[in-house]
């Protein structure tokens, strides 16, 4: 059984959390200063250090997912069944998200290309009216 902890004792590990966590997000901002091109070096040219700054910023969000989750919601000192009730749908959550944003992005694609497709050149010469009517228009004829 885990021993209980004294009140100067949890406060203490509060602080150190909330300056960990602290820490990671100033780490996070600076990776991201760094990989827009803030920081005096211009990365447009290079796709893999974009991907690794990436990968960086989603490893350490979720890390920082973790810690929350198994600290301060105090998943760490539950019973394993109960933990596994709140991760796996949390990561259903996540997966949801994922397919629905490239689900919009393929129709954001899509749209796009029937816009090109559509568009209509101002260059061009106008159509020509036509002296033909619709099938739908009648006329009153008057003799």
């Amino acid at each position: 059984m885990a021993e209980h902890k004294t009140y100067e004792e949890s406060i203490r590990d509060v602080y150190k959390g909330l300056v960990l966590l602290g820490v990671v997000t100033l780490v996070e901002v600076a990776i991201s200063l760094f990989g827009k091109g803030h920081l005096g070096f211009d990365p447009s040219g290079m796709q893999w250090l974009l991907g690794l700054v990436s990968v960086a910023l989603i490893a350490l969000s979720l890390y920082k997912a973790y810690f929350i989750i198994y600290e301060f919601m105090h998943m760490r000192y539950e019973v394993k069944g109960l933990a596994m009730s709140v991760l796996l749908p949390t990561l259903l959550l996540v997966w949801a998200l994922i397919a629905f944003f490239q689900e919009g992005n393929s129709w954001k694609e899509r749209r796009e290309d029937i816009q090109e497709r559509e568009e209509i050149d101002p260059n061009a010469a106008p159509e020509q009216e036509s002296l033909l009517e619709a099938e739908d228009v009648y006329r009153l004829k008057l003799s």
